[in-house]
């Protein structure tokens, strides 16, 4: 096994980490994949809005970037939000991928495929449900209507579920073209695995790991949640031992989000068993000096990356970006997303297909697009949106490049959302200058708190549908 490597990387976790400020200004709020966000989407979007979009980014030079939305699950994770089907009926999976191949035509009829994809991604569910035939021949008709660029300049990447993908399974997602490999993990816990209905020993995600190296993958990211039932500070760094011995070159350490009201499954785990906040805490903490001290770089929020990985290196170039996917090593993409409830963005209109399959397959077998709501954002929103991302992925706002874009005198725009943010100065968290603001060390685990306050949609029912932002 690889290892990480050794020594502390500045910033150290001391400084990262302020329990009484982290315990202060915890509070439900958005993760900013998007701006607005998916709450302010409306049924009554116009498919034009779409159209338009595509016309209208007919002539730019921007790359395009493309999702899949694999839903399908052969068991279910109690602690799992995300939109899936749960069945051991590997038959499913045909009529989808049928339909997602005259999406992928429908969608192409829209674009310049002259545009070259950059970035490539399948998500779910679980992707590695399907077969390996229908895996060839999604990325075949994929290549059929989109240029893709080499394997040098793309970032294609799928998520993997070790307990269903084998070696020759990765060794075939590399051959189709895949670079970058995202596993899920939680926890190596087996109390905890048990807890949470996901059992996978050591030895599948070691062994996909060795295959994804062996085979070339650029880039491996494994996904780790904190706040799971049964786990405390020593059994979790148990299972951070193991993570850094694997030394995976991406890790995404998530804050499990309790919220049985919107996700059944959730009932289904004893709530009882969940860590309390000061618990929470201390995993936190636990985990921003485990990583940062064996060389991870924060990238912020709960990503953390070697220092060699692109990640990193674009967040030094301050060309990170956030998108559906998380943080993002190729900005300013346009979007397209395809199969049920995913979302695209281009120009100025976020669009999300029909979440469930039958209103999907109900769209695309009339041959028209699955999208189903959507928003065109607002002059406004476009520039609350660059300045949400600045903050997310550069821990600061230099206030000219804003007014030169937008015309804008940035302290008579902002006057009270700076006023706001005193208090945030006040606590160390930022530091506001005449010309920028920039997110102090100390801040920079609340960044989502400090972007709240430029969010004009924020309301309390809303803030009731996010997780946690500690």
């Amino acid at each position: 096994m690889n290892t990480a490597p050794s020594g502390p990387r500045f910033p150290s976790a001391d400084s990262l980490f302020r329990p009484d400020l982290l315990a202060k200004y915890s509070a439900n709020g958005p993760r900013y994949t998007s701006y607005p966000t998916a709450l302010q989407f409306h049924d009554d979007f116009p498919l034009d809005h779409y159209r338009r979009a595509a016309a209208d980014q007919g002539a730019t030079e921007t790359d395009l970037s493309l999702y899949f939305h694999i839903p399908f699950c052969n068991t279910v994770c109690f602690y799992c939000g995300c939109n899936k089907v749960v069945t051991k009926n590997r038959a499913r999976s045909a009529p989808y991928l049928a339909r997602l191949k005259r999406e992928i035509a429908l969608q192409a009829s829209l674009f310049d495929t002259a545009r070259p994809v950059s970035q490539l991604h399948w998500g779910g569910g679980t992707p590695t449900f399907l077969s390996h035939d229908e895996m060839t021949e999604l990325m075949a008709t994929t290549h059929e209507h989109f240029l893709l660029r080499s394997d040098a300049e793309g970032e294609f990447s799928v998520e993997v579920d070790p307990r269903e993908a084998s070696p020759k399974t990765i060794v075939h997602l590399r051959n189709l073209g895949f670079n970058r490999l995202s596993l899920g993990v939680q926890d190596f816990d087996p109390v905890v695995q048990r807890a949470i209905n996901r059992i996978q020993p050591l030895e599948m995600t070691a062994s996909v790991m060795c295959a994804a190296r062996a085979t070339g993958f650029h880039s491996i990211g494994v996904d780790l949640i904190y706040g799971l039932p049964y786990q405390t500070v020593r059994s979790f760094s148990r299972t951070l031992d193991t993570m850094l011995e694997l030394a995976p070159d991406r890790l995404s350490v998530f804050g499990y989000a309790h919220m049985p009201q919107l996700f059944k499954m959730q009932r289904q785990m004893d709530a009882s068993a969940l860590p309390s906040p000061a618990e929470r805490l201390a995993l936190l903490r636990l985990v921003v000096e485990r990583l940062t001290g064996a060389g991870y770089v924060y990238i912020g929020m709960d990503h953390f990356a070697l220092p060699t990985d692109e990640l990193a290196r674009a967040q030094a170039r301050r060309t990170l970006h956030r998108n559906f996917q998380g943080y993002s090593t190729r900005a300013e993409c346009d979007l397209i997303g395809f199969g049920a409830s995913s979302i695209g963005k281009v120009g100025d209109v976020y669009a999300q297909n029909a979440k469930d399959l039958t209103g999907y397959a109900a769209a695309i077998d009339k041959g028209e697009l699955a999208i189903q709501r959507g928003v065109r954002l607002s002059a406004d929103d476009r520039l609350r949106r660059d300045i949400i991302t600045q903050l997310m992925c550069n821990l600061e706002l230099r206030f000219d490049e804003f007014e030169a874009a937008y015309g804008i005198r940035f302290h008579d725009a902002f006057a009270p959302e700076l006023e706001r943010l005193r208090a945030f100065e006040d606590d160390g968290l930022v530091k506001i200058g005449a010309r920028r603001l920039d997110v102090e060390l100390a801040g920079r685990m609340l960044v989502r708190n400090i972007a709240m306050v430029f969010d004009r949609y924020l309301g309390q029912q809303a803030m009731q549908r996010f997780s946690r932002t500690v």
